[in-house]
């Protein structure tokens, strides 16, 4: 996150002993248990890429942040002044006084302005940088194949650009910064005490490692304590999402009381951990309280007694406490720097892995140019495919078949036939191990992807909808598309009339998953979509197996209307739907078993009579 998410963490480490002792554990508990490895720190280099974009903003960061830990390095040595020269010697005098205070409020000044800028130009770089991987992440990702969302779950691919891209936020925007400022006000303090008191400065260096040891020890158990927290918040966060997606069959079984009381039992667990954690917590808060202030406490002694014995002047112990709490608040929010630096190294790693992935499904080198108009042939020639997932299973076996232009091919069998899988190949989604997949002659490896899908459009039998207004789900088709297209393709579609009813028209927002229209209705704007694609080669799986009779009526004549003059190729679940198709091919085990037309295939008694008796005797045949 940017500084300005938690501003009393960094700041606050340069003036608070106590907080800066007790920073580092801070780390562990908002570290959501992330256990880097030293050598993840070379995943920060693409961090640093994207960051070298902006030369200005980091100069004038830098800049700044220099500014401001000089100033702040100046004020211990305002206080002396005040009191050695306003209040020494002779008593001095209000002028005196005024002058020297005058002088430590233009500090001041100088340190809230430069603080501001650096708090700027530091927060900007985290949040610009952030910005700039996002997007090239997000890019890459829509280049890629479908295979390789089988293998990464986009809930995983959602959280490294959620919660990884914030880590890598708060290093970019926070911890450098404070790291740089803490380093320049660690050693100049350091430098500056020396010149005020050796000695003093001497058991100030001993004394650090004997507070930052108790507190690293602590902090470890701490840490292991805070990761089972942040699983059991998680264990919380899982249930309350699987029970509120299913909630209507919570209720319609009546189970809710059961899952009040699992719900119940997942934050006991979660309280009682995090008990734990607070009690450990507490317990090293006494220690970092105990042993700073003991340590201070001790150097202050010895520091009164060189005072009395004149060898340190009121302004110089002044000095020394104000530098010597700077000095320590400097190291202590540098301990934690190290463990951010892992964490956002893994998160860079992880999201480096997104932006290097490079796609199985691409254009060659020097992609064969479609013919020109698009006829609308596709063929299949001695295909044999196997998905990535599954490679010990073919989907499909020596499989040819030729789709003439404006043939209507129907593709039918029962379940797990390979019938998808012909047009996950036709829009090459994959490539086959062996044989080619057509357009126009063309075989489509040898094509550009976005050529040979801009000749095609597809209905899904699950129509897929986002969660915008009517009028960007229908040109999703066609961006370019007026109103008036839009408009005469939901005609076309039997669409025309439930959007002219919606609140807003064609700017009517329609939920997510078009949640705020029915099953068909849904289905009619795919096929409008699809209209609007005005593509040679159509594919439809089939569109009506989940409609009732009145939507299924509706969607089969605006079907209809899609298909003329088009290359079509149905996968068909109602075989009543598909007995005027030209040819109907039969699938079964990855091949085709039979061909023929409607009349045909019945006569035969094979496999499509089977399944049509069944269809007309029991029921529609279950969708694939």
């Amino acid at each position: 996150m940017a500084e300005s998410e938690n501003p009393a963490k960094a700041p606050a480490a340069a003036n608070d002993p106590v907080e800066a002792g007790a920073l580092a554990v801070e780390a562990t508990e908002t570290g959501k248990g992330k256990r880097g490895n030293p050598r993840q720190l070379g995943n920060l280099a693409m961090i640093g890429k994207f960051a070298s974009a902006y030369p200005r903003q980091i100069a004038l960061a830098l800049l700044a942040l220099t500014v401001a830990a000089c100033a702040t390095l100046a004020i211990p040595a305002g206080f002396k002044l005040v009191i050695d020269r306003g209040f020494g010697g002779d008593g001095g005098s209000a002028e005196d006084i005024g002058r020297w205070f005058r002088y430590l409020f233009m500090i001041t000044v100088i340190l809230g302005l430069s603080t501001a800028l650096r708090f700027y130009f530091v927060s900007w770089l985290g949040e610009r940088v952030v910005a700039d991987i996002r997007l090239a992440v997000q890019r890459n990702l829509l280049g890629l194949a479908p295979s390789f969302f089988e293998t990464n779950r986009p809930s995983e691919i959602a959280s490294r650009m959620t919660s990884d891209t914030a880590i890598v936020e708060q290093v970019v925007g926070t911890t450098v910064s404070v790291a740089l400022r803490n380093l320049v006000v660690g050693i100049g303090g350091i430098a500056y005490l020396f010149s005020l008191a050796p000695k003093l400065t001497g058991m100030l260096l001993l004394g650090i490692p004997l507070v930052v040891l108790p507190i690293v020890f602590i902090g470890r158990r701490l840490e292991k304590v805070a990761r089972s927290s942040q699983d059991r918040v998680a264990n919380v966060g899982a249930t309350t999402t699987e029970v509120l997606a299913a909630m209507k069959i919570v209720q319609a079984f009546g189970q809710e009381e059961r899952e009040a009381a699992r719900f119940g039992d997942a934050v006991e667990t979660t309280f009682a951990t995090a008990r734990r954690r607070i009690t450990l917590r507490a317990s090293l808060t006494a220690v970092v309280i105990t042993l700073i202030f003991g340590a201070i406490t001790a150097i202050m002694w010895q520091g009164a007694i060189d005072v009395i014995e004149g060898r340190l002047s009121g302004g110089d112990i002044a000095a020394f406490v104000l530098t010597g709490g700077l000095v320590a608040g400097a190291f202590g929010a540098l301990t934690e720097v190290y463990g951010d630096l892992l964490r956002a190294g893994g998160a860079a790693g992880r999201l480096n892995e997104l932006l290097n992935e490079q796609p199985e499904i691409r254009a060659p080198a020097t992609p064969v140019v479609l013919p020109v108009p698009p006829r609308g042939q596709l063929s299949f020639q001695n295909v044999s495919f196997a998905y990535p997932t599954r490679p010990e299973t073919l989907a499909l076996r020596d499989f040819s078949l030729q789709v003439s232009p404006g043939e209507t091919v129907a593709i039918v069998g029962p379940s797990g036939a390979g019938k998808s899988t012909l047009f996950q190949l036709a829009q090459r989604f994959y490539d086959p191990q062996a044989g080619s997949v057509r357009i126009d002659g063309v075989a489509l490896s040898s094509a550009d992807p976005r050529e040979i899908r801009q000749r095609m459009a597809f209905v899904p039998q699950e129509s897929v909808l986002f969660a915008a207004s009517a009028r960007d789900n229908l040109r999703y088709g066609n961006w370019a598309a007026s109103d008036e297209q839009i408009w005469e393709a939901a005609r076309a579609a039997n669409a025309e009339e439930f959007l002219r009813k919606l609140p807003d028209g064609l700017d009517s927002y329609l939920g997510e998953g078009g949640a705020r229209l029915s099953g068909g209705q849904r289905q009619r704007i795919s096929i409008a979509r699809a209209l609007l694609r005005n593509a040679p080669i159509l594919l439809l799986d089939e569109a009506t197996s989940a409609l009732d009779a009145e939507s299924e009526k509706l969607v089969q004549n605006a079907l209809e209307r899609l298909m003329q003059g088009r290359t079509t190729l149905v996968i068909a679940h109602r075989l009543a739907t598909i007995r005027s198709a030209d040819r109907i091919f039969v699938m079964s085990d990855g091949g085709i078993v039979e061909e023929g037309t409607h009349d045909q295939l019945s006569a035969r008694n094979g496999l499509y009579a089977r399944l049509s008796a069944l269809q007309f005797t029991e029921g529609p045949l279950a969708a694939e």
